[in-house]
């Protein structure tokens, strides 16, 4: 099986998504500031990363995680969806593919986070930022993560799209 978490830029959401389902991150406890620094591509990726599928390891049962920063396009998840598909039914193409939109976990702290610290390239007030969203959202990403793996091991379909909306984060919340 082969998981694509996607977000806007693929440098923030969709790499604590993709290190969290490969246990890179603790299940236990929020992680620290240094946990999520370390995470390998986090804050790391530039608009030039855009439509990259990025390889980050096989998970505990073999399955392929992988990331994508998809931009401000509605088509590029229609349209890797439809060529899956059309792999699967003309091609060699096995593995059923999941993908994950980890956009609906990014509070206001971390859009504006990767903003000031991507964008603006302004560290010492993105990066605080950052750290503040991506601690702030973690159970939420951990919810989506272990939803994906759950409707991933339920569905019967080639290729399944998960919107994953039940998760959008109250912007009032703490």
């Amino acid at each position: 099986m082969i998981f694509i978490y996607n977000c806007y830029a693929g440098t923030h959401s969709s790499a604590l998504a993709a290190a969290y389902h490969l246990e890179k991150l603790p299940n236990d406890r929020l992680p620290t500031k240094e946990e999520i620094l370390n995470v390998d591509i986090f804050n790391k990726l530039s608009t030039d990363d855009f439509g990259k599928i990025i390889f980050h390891g096989e998970d505990r049962e073999g399955n392929k995680v992988y990331t994508l920063g998809r931009g401000r396009s509605k088509e590029v998840i229609p349209a890797l969806q439809d060529l899956c598909l059309l792999l699967h039914r003309h091609g060699n193409l096995t593995e059923k593919i999941i993908f994950s939109n980890a956009s609906p976990t990014v509070p206001l702290s971390m859009t504006f986070g990767g903003l000031f610290s991507r964008r603006l390239r302004l560290h010492f007030i993105g990066i605080p930022l950052l750290i503040r969203g991506a601690r702030q959202t973690y159970h939420n990403i951990a919810d989506l993560v272990n939803h994906t793996k759950k409707v991933a091991k339920t569905t019967h379909l080639p290729v399944k799209v998960l919107d994953n909306k039940s998760f959008e984060v109250n912007p009032f919340q703490k």
